[in-house]
């Protein structure tokens, strides 16, 4: 059996006596099912390099550490893709996804995704480690993608996530003129009765919450940095066209005065998908404990379409 490089936790003095359980969950932060899971294997818990039960009582200067098995994600074909890494570390693999890519394979979508260049990076450098993405990013856009490579981060950045302390920033490229240079947008989103696939802001919805500062106001449109308390699916998309503010390039959030406007059709000319770009994304790293910030630099299409933005503006 093998196991990915130990977490360790070394008991300091105030601590003496303490739940060997309390330490795994207070200390390092181990989930009930984590916990549940690795106490079962040879070496998932060990004291001073010895097995032990969770029941135990820790002394000071222990050294605790938890071991996680190696899995691989077997269902996953990999294949050589071009992938622009960010920053790679024993725990997490941080990468700038391009526009046009999906994440995970779907039905009838095994293929040229994020997930099968990962398993062929991770294979051709000797790693094994299963496909954990840490968040989601739509097909269409751009940016900062963050995939864990043990259950225990993929753990602490997603409680990070529900307790609202992961930063994540956006950049957007959105039609019209703002009357307030920032906002907040606090409206419920659910999915449109008639169209599944498509979310609308409506008073029976899920919560959602949407802060936004105009970066840069051209003649008709604007570059906006977003950021979410919230992440319901397509939730910048929905609430911008709520503002009357929709994403360039949005086919499926467009509002009918920016659709077929001369401005709109230059654009397309420059821009094949929306103008959303994930340009910032920090969080406590599970190894370090410190935070951390990782940013995608604005990719070369959104570039192109800011310099003919502020040319006419």
């Amino acid at each position: 059996m093998s196991y990915y490089e130990p977490l360790v936790y070394m008991v300091p003095p105030e601590e003496e006596g303490f739940i060997l359980k309390t330490v795994l969950q207070k200390r390092l932060m181990v989930s009930r099912k984590l916990l549940s899971r690795i106490k079962l294997t040879e070496q998932g818990i060990t004291v001073n390099g010895v097995r032990q039960y969770i029941n135990i009582k820790v002394k000071a200067g222990d050294r605790v550490e938890i071991r996680m098995e190696e899995e691989a994600s077997e269902d996953i074909l990999p294949q050589d893709l071009p992938l622009h890494i960010l920053h790679e570390d024993e725990h997490l693999l941080i990468l700038a996804k391009d526009a046009g890519i999906i994440v995970h394979p779907t039905h009838g979508h095994y293929v040229n995704t994020i997930a099968n260049g990962v398993v062929y990076h991770w294979q051709q450098a000797g790693i094994t480690c299963r496909f954990r993405p840490v968040h989601r990013l739509d097909q269409e856009t751009s940016g900062v993608l963050a995939i864990a490579k043990t259950p225990y981060v993929h753990q602490q950045i997603s409680e990070q996530m529900i307790q609202h302390q992961v930063k994540k920033e956006y950049l957007a490229f959105v039609w019209g003129r703002f009357e307030e240079a920032k906002g907040t947008i606090n409206e419920p989103i659910d999915r449109d009765p008639e169209q599944p696939h498509v979310r609308i802001v409506t008073p029976e919805g899920y919560s959602a919450v949407t802060h936004y500062e105009v970066v840069e106001q051209y003649a008709q449109a604007a570059l906006v940095r977003i950021w979410l308390e919230t992440g319901r699916t397509h939730q910048i998309r929905v609430h911008m066209r709520h503002l009357g503010h929709p994403l360039i390039g949005d086919k499926m959030y467009t509002l009918p005065e920016f659709e077929t406007s001369p401005a709109a059709e230059e654009a397309g000319k420059r821009l094949n998908r929306q103008a959303l770009h994930a340009f910032r994304l920090g969080f406590v790293h599970p190894g370090t404990r410190e935070w951390t910030e990782f940013n995608a630099p604005l990719p070369a299409d959104l570039a192109g379409l800011q310099a003919w933005l502020q040319k006419n503006d």
